[in-house]
């Protein structure tokens, strides 16, 4: 089994969706020793941002092969372990520069007679997310989440369709509330369905 495990926080040691994310890629991996795991540190090793001359196949040689790598990497995996907080209500745009060189027309998706038709199936998706509020059903900022249905969205549309989101809500609301939040996502990580 491969598993892939993407940290998207700027916060290092101080990240809460780092610790949620580890926390999952462990459990993962001590039920299946032999997992091989990729790390990638979107923080610490960004990936550029879509440009022009990168869609026309003029980007610098480098920033053609870590895109090429990137998507490699997240076809060969089994598993996808993702740390995604929560930054001005949507994704830090450190991770929407790995999504934008995940999605690739006639290798994760393609358009068909029927429409889009993803090509990804068949991965299992965790996500950690960190969120500074409360934004779940019934919560008045409920509306202002574009983090977690954009997600939804994105790995849809790839064809994974049962994407699993372990949830640290409130952090930013005290530093009780904040253990509180990563206590109750830690325990979420043990009920998560094991590695087949």
């Amino acid at each position: 089994m491969s598993l892939l495990h993407i940290d998207s926080s700027i916060l290092g040691d101080n990240s809460i969706s780092r610790q949620v994310s580890a926390a999952i890629a462990t459990a993962i991996t001590n039920d299946a020793p032999a997992t091989k795991v990729i790390y990638r540190d979107l923080a610490a090793d960004p990936i550029a941002h879509l440009s022009a001359a990168y869609l026309g196949g003029a980007a610098p040689q480098a920033d053609q092969e870590d895109g090429a790598k990137v998507l490699e990497d997240f076809l060969a995996a089994d598993t996808v372990v993702i740390g995604a907080p929560m930054y001005n209500f949507a994704i830090s745009s450190q991770l929407k520069a790995w999504i934008d060189r995940i999605l690739v027309a006639g290798k994760t998706f393609q358009y068909g007679a029927n429409g889009v038709e993803g090509l990804a199936g068949g991965k299992r998706v965790i996500v950690a997310l960190s969120k500074g509020g409360f934004y779940g059903e019934g919560q008045p900022a409920a509306g202002m989440d574009f983090q977690e249905p954009y997600l939804k969205a994105i790995f849809g549309f790839i064809g994974i369709h049962d994407v699993e989101f372990v949830r640290a809500e409130g952090i930013a609301v005290g530093p009780e509330q904040r253990e509180k939040g990563l206590a109750s996502a830690l325990a979420s990580v043990t009920e998560l369905k094991r590695a087949a």
